[in-house]
């Protein structure tokens, strides 16, 4: 966020120094309101730049391992715009690059569930797969799925076609 903050700065002072050199190579001609008003502009542009730019920056980076589960689309009453355009500011990946699978079930794996937002740390959460049954457990508080497939300390959730991990984590997406 103070890199977000650093940047806005920056750009109104980049608007600055162009409107001071257009105003000297102009004679001095340009109205007082054009310094302050290319400011603003300058930082409000740069800020929705930013906020709306932000996610597929961040989708951009992510290794080949990494199926985005669900990325819900966010309106705000300080944001007005975004009821007309909505903007991601969170999603849920699942991460498969340290994946552990099951050894006798070849469909059962273990992988991370990511919660990524903007301005806060991401959480990375251990999720078991059934993919064969569509089926997944949350592993909390010392739950484990045992090398044989069998889940300890967590039940697996009911069936659910439309449960996005699910289908993030067994069909990519």
């Amino acid at each position: 966020m103070l890199i977000d903050f650093i940047s806005t700065i920056a750009a109104g002072f980049g608007a600055a120094g162009v409107v001071l050199i257009l105003n000297r190579l102009s004679g001095r001609r340009l109205p007082k309101w054009a310094l302050p008003a290319a400011v603003g502009a300058a930082m409000l542009s740069f800020t929705i730049w930013n906020e709306y730019t932000w996610y597929p920056r961040v989708r951009a980076q992510l290794p080949e391992t990494v199926t985005i589960a669900t990325a819900p689309a966010d309106r705000a009453v300080w944001r007005p715009w975004s009821y007309v355009f909505p903007l991601v500011t969170r999603f849920v990946a699942v991460d498969k690059t340290e994946a552990v699978h099951s050894t006798t079930q070849p469909d059962m794996f273990v992988a991370s569930a990511v919660v990524i937002r903007r301005w806060t740390a991401s959480e990375r959460l251990p999720v078991a797969f059934d993919c064969a049954k569509g089926l997944r457990a949350d592993l909390f508080e010392g739950a484990e799925l045992a090398e044989n497939g069998t889940l300890k300390g967590a039940e697996w959730r009911p069936h659910d076609p439309e449960d996005a991990l699910v289908r993030a984590a067994c069909n990519g997406g």
